[in-house]
């Protein structure tokens, strides 16, 4: 059996390290709406981001607004925020200023996962949205910023403070996986094979060794059917 143990546990200097399990064939379920329930993610980077590339994949039925993927700092609120306003519109905040994509209503048989990736850089400001392996028209915003350091980062909610402020009517309600994040703006060849259920270098976020807290009423299980 090739079967990794659940938990490794290494011994650092300062702390003990827990790595968890590869969430490669899991998805965290957000059973109900609330007010409490996330997921924190624990990412750290030394420096301001100056790039940005944010993919996951979500899978819900609601028609109201809510929060996928949520950086506030004391600066900001909004520092980075994946902001899904209505099935066909994301809203996407950096350093609390925001663009916002409308895409035409998909033309479906059903409810199926969607796959997202958003970056920004600051040199142009420009902001790219990759919506199920295809890109949008990029847009602008926040030339010269920089994104900062020390934030709160989580799921499946929109803070209003730091690591908090939640509001029931913009909980996320369904399932989410594949969360990535990097510190530069990934190639399109490079979506697509994330999107594939590829793999890169470099993360600030990997789901497949993703350090987190769960939060309120969220289940880890494997999924319903194939995500890919």
């Amino acid at each position: 059996s090739n079967q990794k143990p659940g938990w490794l546990l290494k011994k650092t200097p300062y702390s003990l390290l827990f790595l968890p399990p590869d969430l490669q064939t899991k998805v965290f379920i957000f059973p109900a709406s609330s007010n409490t329930a996330a997921v924190v993610l624990n990412a750290s980077f030394q420096d301001p981001l100056t790039s940005v590339t944010v993919c996951l994949r979500s899978y819900t039925l609601l028609n109201r607004a809510y929060g996928l993927f949520s950086y506030a700092t004391q600066k900001s609120d909004n520092e980075l925020l994946i902001f899904k306003v209505k099935p066909n519109q994301y809203n996407f905040y950096v350093g609390g200023s925001s663009v916002t994509f409308s895409v035409p209503e998909r033309m479906t048989s059903g409810p199926q996962w969607e796959h997202i990736c958003m970056s920004w850089e600051s040199a142009t400001g420009l902001v790219e949205f990759w919506l199920d392996g295809q890109p949008l028209p990029r847009m602008g915003m926040k030339k010269g910023y920089s994104i900062g350091t020390g934030g709160s980062l989580l799921l499946a909610q929109d803070q209003d403070s730091v690591g908090g402020g939640f509001d029931i009517n913009q909980s996320f309600l369904g399932e989410l996986t594949g969360v990535y994040m990097w510190d530069r703006v990934l190639t399109p060849d490079e979506v697509r094979l994330v999107r594939n259920g590829g793999t890169l270098s470099n993360y600030i976020l990997n789901w497949r060794s993703l350090s987190y807290q769960i939060k309120g009423y969220v289940v880890v299980k494997p999924p319903l059917m194939p995500i890919y």
